[in-house]
């Protein structure tokens, strides 16, 4: 096998990415430079991300992203095989100075383009740090996204359920603007939890007395809005332990609900019969602990392997989009510079939009 070395580049949300992967002849996957620029100085005084800014802030750091990622790499854009680039989905603006950077570099160097399916990065990721062999079942969750999908190939992604409104980690953002954190708020809302206490607020699970893979978390953060209130309207405010509390409270039903809809998907890709059955994670929420640990318990209680990328990966990268170009390489698919932004890309075609997809149709 010849070696293959991708340039990758994300900026589908708040985060200006690039990164340069290499296959080595030997077939095993070597990540030579990862560069992260974020936003969230930019953005904090919103309360969340401004699509407008982000598109600029894009639109200004790329090209040196790119540059950082080949110089950490120790090579040129001469000595790449080919480009990777998120063409979709995510905030258009973002998206689109993703994709004309890619194609003006494409155009100058010659290189071969591809366009990937951001949440295709996302799901092929434990292939690039795991090695993981198809199928498998991946519980994609972040701050935009949750899905539990069966990865066959390269590009084909059965979709087992998922989020009909919120996603986890939006809840968690909305969950640490409830109690005045700061965002974004998956770090945050878990760093008070972890001094509060989860069992004095009864959060309810949502969807656990349904059948199916769905599930739904604004009527969890309405909860945690009204025991604020609540909180409010009996002592005149909240205490640091009160925040504590609810944000203890809050986790452990997301937590739960997550451990819970994993089980059933699980039984499903289990009852599949593969060969080495695996539970992949992927996303910014995997990023974290006590979700981490839960699924780990579930997973060693169905007989699965639990993989989740270094918690580096888990979060926007443009690893991941290198590592899916080379993927899409290897598996015949061909490049063009005729790739368009789009910010509505399902992995699934052939299933049903989720409710709440738009007018548009489906996110994802």
């Amino acid at each position: 096998m010849a070696a293959l070395t991708f340039l990758g580049i994300e900026s589908s949300c708040d985060d200006s990415a690039a990164a340069v992967v290499r296959l080595g002849e030997n077939g095993a996957p070597e990540l030579l430079s990862s560069v992260v620029e974020g936003q969230a100085v930019l953005h904090a005084a919103f309360g969340g991300v401004v699509p407008e800014i982000a598109a600029r802030a894009h639109a200004e750091r790329l090209d040196d992203c790119v540059e950082r990622a080949l110089t950490e790499a120790g090579l040129s854009l001469a000595e790449v095989d080919g480009i990777a680039v998120t063409s979709g989905p995510g905030l258009i603006g973002g998206v689109l100075s993703g994709v004309m950077i890619a194609k003006g570099l494409s155009a100058g160097s010659g290189k071969p383009l591809w366009g990937v399916n951001h949440l295709a990065g996302h799901a092929l990721t434990p292939r690039l740090t795991e090695g993981l062999a198809f199928p498998y079942l991946l519980l994609l969750v972040s701050g935009g996204h949750c899905q539990f999908l069966i990865v066959d190939g390269v590009d084909r992604f059965r979709r087992l359920g998922g989020t009909i409104d919120d996603a986890p980690g939006e809840a968690f953002d909305k969950a640490a603007k409830l109690l005045g954190l700061a965002q974004p708020g998956g770090p945050v809302v878990e760093a008070e939890a972890a001094q509060g206490d989860a069992r004095r607020f009864a959060f309810p699970r949502p969807l656990l007395d349904r059948p199916g893979c769905d599930l739904s978390f604004s009527g969890l953060k309405t909860a945690l809005l009204r025991a604020r209130d609540a909180l409010v309207v009996q002592k005149g405010g909240i205490t640091v332990q009160d925040r504590r509390d609810l944000c203890a409270g809050f986790q452990a039903a997301v937590a739960d609900v997550l451990a819970e809809k994993t089980r059933r998907a699980l039984a499903v890709h289990l009852a599949e019969r593969p060969a080495e059955p695996a539970l992949a994670v992927a996303g910014g929420v995997a990023a974290n602990k006590a979700i981490r640990a839960m699924l780990e318990t579930v997973c060693a209680e169905s007989g699965a392997r639990f993989v989740a990328p270094p918690l580096r990966l888990c979060t926007d990268n443009a690893a991941m989009i290198a590592w899916a170009g080379i993927e899409q390489h290897r598996a015949g698919l061909m490049p063009g510079t005729d790739l368009i932004a789009r910010p509505r890309w399902p992995l699934d075609g052939r299933a049903v939009p989720m409710i709440g997809s738009g007018k548009k149709g489906a996110k994802a």
